[in-house]
């Protein structure tokens, strides 16, 4: 089994003077159940080499034993700080692609043509895709065959505009997920404020916020282990 990750390269916080990136949880939950699951995991990002970690992320409150054993493993690190670039990588190659969150995806990964294209390669040889929190926004742009927003009529979820709020954060991100998501026609759903809660329609699993990583990881492993959507 053979997994790829894909974070942002994106490190703005609009302009707000403030650093953002992916979301630290949302990358080491996964890692780990992937890698416990005895996964292969490559990492990846637009413009390869370190991506930025939201600091946010990493202060005390957000920590986790996952994030801290991540921080802790001098592999898990080195490959952190070197993932490959975005372009680089092909669907033929692996059996899943997941997304972690934060901020920082909204930016550069809805619009990064390969990203679209790894998404929709990775359907269309009917491997599951899976995204957590923000990263449903990657969405936006991703399509079907027939030219249609991927998310219509489709079952998803992703960080909330009441959770956008909790942050502050509503008027400065490029687009609220939530808002976005129904606008494509999908059919949003939530659970409550940074609870756990994923959706799975077909292929495509989403995850809500950083509580719900560990979550949809586990899911799209059951996918994996069953070869078939659940």
């Amino acid at each position: 089994m053979k997994i790829v990750m894909v974070l942002t390269s994106h490190d703005r916080l609009g302009d707000t003077g403030r650093k953002t990136g992916f979301w630290l949880e949302e990358l080491a939950a996964p890692y780990y159940a992937f890698q416990d699951a005895g996964a292969e995991i490559v990492l990846a990002s637009p413009k390869g080499g370190q991506p930025p970690l939201d600091p946010k992320s990493n202060e005390p409150a957000f920590q986790t034993d996952l994030t801290r054993r991540f921080e802790a493993d001098a592999r898990a690190m080195a490959q952190l700080a070197a993932t490959v670039r975005l372009d680089s990588v092909a669907e033929a190659d692996f059996d899943t692609v997941f997304y972690p969150g934060g901020h920082g995806p909204l930016w550069d990964l809805p619009v990064d043509t390969h990203s679209r294209a790894l998404i929709t390669s990775f359907l269309a040889a009917g491997k599951p895709v899976a995204l957590v929190c923000h990263a449903p926004g990657v969405l936006r742009h991703v399509q079907t065959p027939a030219g249609r927003p991927l998310v219509e009529g489709k079952n998803v979820t992703g960080f909330s505009n009441t959770e956008e709020e909790g942050v502050g954060l509503t008027h400065v991100v490029p687009f609220l997920v939530e808002d976005e998501l129904k606008a494509l026609g999908g059919l949003y759903s939530k659970g409550e404020d940074w609870a756990p809660y994923v959706v799975s329609d077909g292929l495509l699993i989403t995850g809500q916020n950083p509580a719900s990583s560990a979550s949809t990881a586990a899911l799209l492993l059951e996918q994996l282990k069953a070869g078939k959507p659940a």
